[in-house]
């Protein structure tokens, strides 16, 4: 058997790791809606995680009876995975109208869980359901040692006839950003990139890009690069934890015999297009991530043909722990396999967003109407209730395109050639070929359309009308290639 663990944060210590993607996204621009898809290995429109409220299904009780109660931990357990969790979970755990610290999502043995979004100090975990307060003191409340601690422990006392996983989420290096003691002086002259889209006016673009100020007034730049070293110092703690867990497997001799997975729930922005910090946007700097891996049978320096998507860390864990994926209801796909390796699977994916906005006007921004969300600095709003989007974005070897249509009152619609403009600068909505648009527009319409009970059907036709498993498998890989209803039909 093989071993697993996942730090879960941001990119740092890459020379531990030899499996790179060349690419790496997430079907999800926002922390609860991209951490269920982890989880679950679906599409947002298939785990129903919306965004990072109560409303939006983040750790509802909707999600808890039904996704959740299918996510990849469950399969661990039964192939006898002790299996332990500590960190960030989901934005909405542990409110006490959704079961409070007493919920345990199933699967996992160990379980020590922060209540709520990130915090460095002064925070609630769920222990093993059990509530547990923690404060001010660096050596004992600091939540990003804390979890490594307490992972290390897990690792003393767990099992050898048996093998582990281990999801370790740090807050790091989400706001408050809170840096360790020894790390607070750190990057004292970095700022953030001026590069790219950095300070640049978002014409032709969404409303929502189109209203920050432009150029920014040095009040944004500088609470913008502040933001920016801070976030550096609190990832080296992470650094620390990823140093400390790597000796340890070594210590164990289990270290070649451990897959280990780094990665992130989705990208940010300091200053693109003029907006100040934070996620939620379909532009690349939102939408990839990092990926690095080492485990066994990985070559050093080896370097992925295909993009990778979030969903597929959960059917590479199921993979590698020896579960039949055909058992599997996911949208994703092991990246193990031959054919994402070498190039050949996923020629287009979907990205999709249901924006979050505020019923009334933000007191501290009396002149914006109601419906927007996450105005800082300066009024800036990074976020609105139409701020909903799905996007169909194409990479092979010979196109490199993204296509994104808006639910709001004018049907934007956003299009860009990233091989001729990386950063995103220009959309080419007027320009581009009608019959491009409408295959674009169609190839969208297909992935928002491959729900589950659409993939049971397919399945069950499979079956009746072949009799045979191994078609019902082909048709199960069709559909986690991307490929929906219209194509599926014609084969099955």
């Amino acid at each position: 058997f093989h071993h697993l663990l996942s730090p879960f944060c941001s990119p740092a210590l890459v020379f531990l790791f030899s499996l790179l993607p060349p690419v790496k996204f997430t079907v999800t621009p926002l922390c609860c809606p991209s951490r269920s898809s982890i989880l679950t290995g679906r599409y947002p429109h298939n785990h129903e995680v919306r965004n990072n409220s109560l409303t939006g299904n983040c750790s509802s009780a909707l999600w808890q009876k039904g996704p959740e109660a299918e996510a990849f931990p469950i399969y661990l357990s039964k192939q006898k995975y002790q299996t332990f969790f500590a960190g960030k979970y989901l934005n909405q755990y542990g409110k006490k109208e959704v079961g409070d610290v007493a919920h345990v999502p199933p699967g996992w043995d160990q379980w020590h869980a922060l209540v709520g979004n990130s915090q460095y100090y002064n925070y609630t975990l769920s222990v093993n359901g059990k509530a547990e307060k923690h404060g001010d003191s660096y050596e004992k409340d600091y939540l990003t040692d804390l979890i490594v601690n307490r992972s290390l422990r897990f690792l003393d006392d767990r099992s050898p006839q048996h093998p582990f996983f281990l999801m370790l989420s740090p807050p790091a290096p989400h706001s408050p950003w809170m840096a360790a003691p020894q790390y607070q002086k750190m990057f004292s002259d970095v700022q953030a990139p001026r590069d790219g889209s950095f300070n640049k006016l978002g014409k032709d673009k969404h409303w929502l890009l189109r209203q920050p100020v432009n150029p920014m007034p040095n009040s944004s730049i500088n609470f913008l690069d502040d933001a920016y070293r801070k976030r550096w110092q609190t990832l080296l703690s992470v650094d620390d934890m990823v140093e400390m867990l790597v000796k340890k497997l070594d210590s164990m001799k289990e270290l070649d015999n451990t897959y280990i997975f780094y990665t992130s729930d989705n990208g940010y922005h300091t200053g693109q297009f003029s907006l100040p910090i934070d996620k939620r946007q379909l532009y690349e700097f939102d939408i990839r991530i990092p990926l690095m891996v080492r485990g066994p049978g990985i070559k050093p320096n080896q370097t992925l043909q295909a993009p990778v998507l979030n969903i597929d860390l959960a059917p590479t864990i199921l993979d590698i722990s020896g579960v039949n994926l055909s058992t599997v209801n996911v949208d994703g796909q092991s990246f193990l396999a031959p054919s994402l390796r070498n190039g050949t699977a996923r020629p287009f994916f979907l990205v999709e967003y249901t924006g979050e906005g505020h019923p009334t006007t933000d007191p501290a921004c009396p002149k914006l109407g109601p419906g927007l969300s996450q105005c800082f600095p300066d009024c800036v709003c990074e976020d609105a209730y139409n701020n909903t989007y799905a996007c169909v974005r194409t990479l092979d070897s010979k196109n490199n395109l993204q296509y994104c249509e808006f639910a709001d009152s004018e049907s934007f619609v956003e299009v860009y050639n990233l091989t001729s403009d990386p950063h995103q600068l220009e959309n080419i909505v007027k320009k581009v070929d009608p019959t491009i648009l409408q295959a674009m527009n169609q190839r969208l319409i297909k992935l928002q359309s491959c729900s589950r009970t659409l993939k049971r059907y397919l399945l069950s036709l499979s079956i009746r009308s072949s009799g045979s498993i191994t078609s019902m498998y082909r048709v199960g890989s069709r559909w986690m290639n991307g490929v929906c209803l219209y194509e599926l039909l014609s084969q099955v």
